[in-house]
């Protein structure tokens, strides 16, 4: 239900903040064990941004999900979201972002391949990496959440599609989809404590279900006898590590590593579920949250990119510190797209 909370909380502008503050908080400590982290940084509550007083910068996460957010924004402005007015401008975007000269933030293998082969006339299911679980996908898929006006159809499709373009894994399309859906929801003002229910909800309505409007011939590149199969097999993963959430959320200890009860988060479903657990250990306590996430001795950036996300979409904007916020790089750019979908 929609409250006068939920309008005033400027959840848009939160929820990109805080994937730009995780993303920035957890730049330094990827590819770092946790004593490395402490080593360096200190104690994981009182870990600082980067950069001293000056500009926090961000990896290929935070610059992919501005690149996901303006093909929407371009889409919208167009017409009522739908797979050809939405694939066009984000394979635009990805290209342009695969060919900047500020694309230098180690990333990853799987958008670099297919980023490369999209930069061409071939159908997008061709640069599809179909093999690809990566969690390139739902790191940047936090503003198709954020969208307002869009049907269930439209958001899962278009995160679907976002997630297709260069990881057409279906654990990819399937975690992209539940991490928007977090998102969605929690803007939305769903409590934190009936987040993984929902979310586990949501994975067994739509196990079964492929999005032929948006991703077309896209299974047919796998080895799977169906399209329902195809999806199957990545909604039950997620499934499999929602219902392992669930389970360690009752005793996680949040001074243990939270990659040692979730996994490491290099692939899509760990990432959803670390990030996950991240948040709901401090559902009120965004910084901490993010401190907790980046101090992680997996993918550490963007597990605290997801884990900002969706305290910014519970807390909205007031989440973050004033000083935090005012630092981080592509700042305009986040509040701009953030006043846009808050409005």
């Amino acid at each position: 239900m929609i409250t006068a909370r939920t309008i005033t909380k400027q959840a848009a502008t939160g929820t990109l903040v805080g994937l730009a503050l995780g993303d920035a908080l957890g730049f330094p400590t990827e590819f770092s064990d946790v004593p490395a982290i402490l080593a360096k940084c200190g104690p994981w509550r009182r870990m600082e941004l980067p950069g001293g007083r000056g500009k926090a910068y961000v990896t290929d996460d935070t610059q992919m999900a501005l690149a996901v957010a303006r093909g929407l924004r371009t889409a919208v402005d167009r017409g009522v979201l739908a797979p050809l007015r939405l694939v066009r401008p984000l394979r635009d975007e990805f290209v342009d972002w695969y060919h900047s000269p500020d694309n230098n933030r180690a990333p990853g293998r799987t958008c670099m391949v297919a980023c490369n082969l999209l930069d061409g006339d071939r159908p997008w299911q061709e640069a599809s990496q179909i093999g690809s679980k990566g969690c390139g996908a739902n790191m940047r898929v936090a503003p198709v959440g954020l969208v307002p006006g869009l049907s269930d159809e439209q958001r899962a499709g278009a995160a679907q599609l976002q997630s297709a373009l260069t990881h057409g894994h279906p654990t990819a399309l399937a975690a992209s989809d539940l991490t928007a859906r977090a998102v969605y929801l929690l803007t939305q003002g769903a409590e934190p404590l009936g987040l993984v229910g929902r979310l586990r909800s949501y994975a067994y309505e739509n196990r079964s279900r492929y999005h032929h409007k948006w991703l077309g011939d896209l299974w047919t590149h796998s080895h799977d006898a169906t399209p329902e199969t195809f999806m199957e097999r990545g909604w039950d993963e997620c499934l499999a590590v929602l219902e392992k959430l669930a389970e360690v959320l009752r005793t996680a200890d949040p001074e243990i590593d939270p990659c040692e009860y979730t996994g490491d988060g290099w692939i899509a479903e760990e990432a959803l579920a670390t990030a996950l657990l991240c948040f709901l250990l401090f559902p009120d306590e965004p910084v901490t949250a993010i401190r907790r996430a980046a101090c992680t001795r997996g993918d550490s950036d963007s597990i605290a990119a997801l884990t900002g996300a969706f305290a910014g979409a519970h807390l909205g904007a007031g989440a973050w510190p004033k000083e935090w916020a005012e630092r981080i790089e592509y700042r305009s750019e986040l509040l701009t797209l953030g006043a846009l979908w808050d409005a």
